[in-house]
């Protein structure tokens, strides 16, 4: 069985939300999958993967069912257009 969640916090004003805009998909083949995104402002000197881990941490923190995952799509962009 499959399921899939997606989870983020209510819209807020571009002024309280991170400098970047984040979206992590995650699937146990055949068992499950879970999307996330948001917005968060890394710290100082975080690089690309720094800041993957701790999203991906992030995740399975609230479901442990993922710690084995495929990360099957991840993107991190500047929240602005």
């Amino acid at each position: 069985m499959t399921s899939q969640t997606s989870t983020s916090t209510t819209a807020a004003p571009a002024a309280t939300q991170g400098s970047h805009m984040w979206v992590m998909t995650l699937e146990v083949p055949g068992r499950g999958m879970t999307t996330q995104y948001g917005t968060w402002t890394p710290p100082a000197g975080a690089t690309r993967y720094d800041v993957f881990a701790a999203l991906r941490g992030h995740i399975v923190a609230e479901h442990p069912e993922m710690a084995s995952a495929n990360c099957v799509f991840f993107s991190l962009e500047p929240n602005r257009l």
